[in-house]
């Protein structure tokens, strides 16, 4: 995640967002690719294992964020005890798959950008009017086609990518790559995406993932600290946790204390119960 990425993917951005700005129909075309105008379907959606594919994908990517997940629910529910796992690596990996997956295609784009899906276009049998990816003009209702959460899903990937050691990162960013351009033509050959919906998927993940990187891990100014983050968790999830020991019988005090310019908490709270060790 340096520089030369961050380059490279607005290159990329540039390039194809003019391409296919200027030439709406290479849109159609591509997609064209994968239809049968005799049958009027997309043949590949049709297949049985088609569906199996395409959801056990998701799972996988959502399986990187597993040890993060219950990271977050251990912690929460028992703050005495340390985060099992980097705070850092648990934050980026959480943020970062919530806003590409989740927040951004679904909330900011596809309930607003009313693009139709190639199945409902009439060049593919449907009855709504092509719409150019810049466009947000559509008459799609809902669950529209710009941009792609799968797709979004599958190139999150680069994510975990990232947290690989130096010597295998190369490899992990190559596979991340196959597996988001794999899961992602798939989408365009079902006719569930254009080529650009599963383009802006790749690209506005990978700027997410830039930016939630530097951020988190190299800009000074805002970068986090593992112990940060478990101090802040902690005192998040303190009153609930009190509350619950008050209920049993015993009272842990008020929440740990920050230590100044440490970003850590006191190793013991007002009854002596240790936070953290």
């Amino acid at each position: 995640m340096n520089r030369t990425g961050l380059f490279v993917a607005l290159a990329l951005a540039l390039f194809f967002g003019l391409l296919f700005g200027v030439y709406t129909g290479l849109d159609l075309k591509i997609t064209a690719l994968f239809y049968n105008p005799v049958t009027k379907t997309f043949p590949l959606q049709t297949r049985a294992g088609a569906e199996i594919i395409r959801f056990a994908a998701m799972w996988i990517s959502w399986a990187f964020t597993f040890p993060a997940m219950v990271a977050l629910i251990v912690k929460l529910a028992r703050p005495v005890k340390p985060l099992m796992m980097s705070g850092r690596a648990m934050t980026f990996l959480l943020v970062t798959i919530f806003l590409s997956a989740i927040i951004l295609p679904n909330a900011a784009f596809k309930s607003h950008w009313s693009r139709p899906r190639p199945t409902s276009v009439a060049e593919f049998n449907g009855n709504l009017k092509f719409m150019p990816w810049w466009d947000p003009r559509g008459q799609c209702p809902k669950n529209c086609s710009f941009f792609s959460g799968e797709g979004a899903t599958a190139f999150w990937t680069y994510a975990p990518a990232t947290l690989a050691p130096p010597a295998w990162r190369p490899l992990a960013y190559v596979g991340a790559t196959a597996f988001g351009v794999a899961i992602s033509g798939g989408r365009v050959a079902f006719g569930g995406h254009f080529f650009t919906d599963v383009m802006a998927a790749a690209l506005v993940t990978f700027f997410v993932i830039w930016l939630a990187y530097a951020l988190i891990y190299r800009w000074p100014s805002t970068r986090l600290t593992d112990e940060g983050v478990d101090a802040w968790l902690t005192r998040v999830a303190w009153p609930g946790y009190r509350w619950l020991q008050k209920l049993r019988g015993h009272d842990v005090g008020p929440a740990p204390r920050l230590r100044p310019g440490t970003e850590t908490v006191s190793a013991t709270g007002s009854d002596g119960i240790k936070a953290l060790p």
